[in-house]
């Protein structure tokens, strides 16, 4: 069942982080029709911040009659953890959608394959978690692969160093290894659901405070009401994603789920190159074939 939970939030993350491209770089198209009506070029600047506040605002309601019951039984520990997890989420959050609105999705997104050797060395510390070398081994080519799919160009790096992006989805990388490793911990000291939950409260008073502040109510109201199929889908698959990914990693060692749900970054470069028509080099589709054949192996074998 973790394997099974895993898989299905490195699916829905793939769609996610698609839809959330979409949705930030939406308001710039919007304001370019219409900024007479509802948008003006300032307003771009607040996409990040209004898409993250939709999504967390979705997952706190949906997910608020599954914790209700166990709200009152929080002890002091449990709330400073939940709100260290909240902090070091939202950091990385704000990063990761910035680096995904500026830059070609078959170029970011292979960036955050160092969650996965991120997570493994704190589980490693911390949790004393400790895999085979088979696994080992699965994991090294899976972020091979990854790395692969990020390089556009072998005989050029300077332009994969300097690639628009790249350098946020590295520190978003850095921010989000540490937040996966504290939900895991979180979901196992606590709960997935309430870990998730607290999560999505945290960011949504912080978004919306901002928004508030900003004085973009209105804008943040008008983006919704304009795009409000995007603005579901894209809620429903982050969301998603994130408690089934919470619970695989009771269920199965927190480094392994990672490498597996991980692997959604194969899945984003395909819709960025089926739908975005980004193009991908030979080197870039051999990735994509050794991250998805290391995931799948990987997955069977943790299974077994």
């Amino acid at each position: 069942m973790g394997i099974f939970l895993a898989v299905i939030a490195m699916l829905a993350w793939g769609l996610g982080d698609f839809l959330i491209q979409k949705s930030t770089r939406r308001m710039g198209t919007i304001s370019q029709k219409l900024s007479s009506l509802f948008f003006s070029r300032n307003d771009e600047k607040y996409s990040i911040w209004i898409v993250l506040f939709y999504i967390c605002g979705f997952g706190a309601i949906v997910l608020t009659p599954f914790v209700w019951n166990e709200i009152g039984l929080l002890g002091a520990g449990e709330i400073w953890l939940l709100f260290l997890i909240g902090l070091v989420m939202l950091a990385a959050a704000l990063l990761d959608f910035e680096a995904l609105k500026i830059g070609k999705i078959s170029v970011v997104e292979p960036v955050f394959a160092l969650e996965i050797p991120a997570v493994m060395v704190l589980t490693s510390l911390f949790l004393s978690e400790v895999l085979t070398i088979r696994q080992y081994f699965l994991i090294f080519v899976l972020v091979v692969g990854i790395i692969f799919i990020s390089i556009r160009d072998f005989g050029r790096l300077k332009r994969f160093v300097f690639e628009r992006g790249v350098g946020l989805a590295v520190a978003a990388t850095i921010g989000m290894g540490l937040a996966d490793f504290l939900v895991g911990f979180g979901s196992r000291a606590i709960s997935p659901l309430m870990t998730n939950w607290f999560l999505n409260i945290f960011i949504t008073t912080v978004t919306l405070g901002y928004l508030a502040s900003a004085g973009k109510l209105k804008v943040t109201w008008d983006y919704a009401r304009e795009n409000r199929k995007l603005i579901f889908n894209t809620c429903f698959f982050d969301n998603l994603a994130w408690v089934t990914y919470a619970y695989s990693m009771v269920l199965i060692p927190i480094t392994i789920a990672t490498a597996i749900s991980e692997s959604y970054i194969a899945i984003g470069a395909i819709l960025g190159f089926v739908y975005n028509k980004e193009k991908l080099a030979r080197h870039q589709w051999a990735g994509l074939v050794l991250t998805m054949m290391a995931a799948i192996i990987l997955a069977v074998r943790a299974g077994g």
